[in-house]
């Protein structure tokens, strides 16, 4: 198994958490979307959740392995929301459009990353552009382990997902779901009905 499928499957797995874990990372995003990341201690994550701080660092080891959680918790949901778009639909093509638009409605309008884009882009854009290679690797083997497609595919549509979020000023039409369905259909769904040579 390669380092990227095990990271995948890391964040698929559901380690369902206890009451208490859910309390402490409901009330870590919401500091984090009032304050952003550097300027939340665990203290405020504790005041807000109704908590000590020795139960968070029981649940959590550090500030980053709380940070980790609740990022890799954002992630499992956007993978879920991408899975159930194309449930039940006859074909990849169809499925893989799908997944496209409501993946990429889905990350245009993730509160969290669009506060870690705009607010500390200096700590965060850099997993998406410069040091992005393991994000691409990641999303990359969800996609062809999702639509059975050719790794070659898949990072198409990661790559084009990604500068959609980064910049969503484009002259192809993405405005709407059905603007955005529309373009992936005629875009992205050949890349999985042409026959290879």
């Amino acid at each position: 198994m390669t380092s990227t499928t095990t990271m995948l499957n890391d964040i698929l797995a559901d380690p369902d958490p206890d009451g208490v874990g859910v309390r402490i990372m409901d009330a870590a995003l919401a500091e984090y979307l009032a304050h952003g990341f550097r300027r939340t201690s665990v203290d405020d994550i504790a005041r807000r959740a109704g908590l000590g701080r020795a139960t968070i660092y029981r649940r959590f080891a550090t500030r980053d392995e709380l940070v980790n959680a609740v990022l890799t918790r954002e992630c499992r949901q956007l993978f879920a929301d991408i899975a159930a778009a194309g449930d039940g639909l006859p074909t990849v093509a169809d499925r893989l459009v799908e997944g496209f638009v409501v993946g990429l409605r889905k990350a245009l309008n993730q509160p969290l990353l669009h506060r870690m884009i705009t607010t500390e882009p200096e700590a965060w854009l850099p997993f998406l552009t410069t040091s992005g290679g393991p994000t691409v690797a990641v999303l990359r083997e969800f996609l062809v382990q999702q639509y059975r497609i050719t790794p070659g595919v898949a990072e198409i549509v990661v790559r084009l997902s990604i500068s959609l979020v980064l910049t969503p000023d484009s002259c192809l039409a993405f405005g709407t779901d059905d603007e955005a369905r529309a373009t992936a259909r005629r875009y992205l769904a050949p890349l999985v009905t042409t026959p290879t040579g």
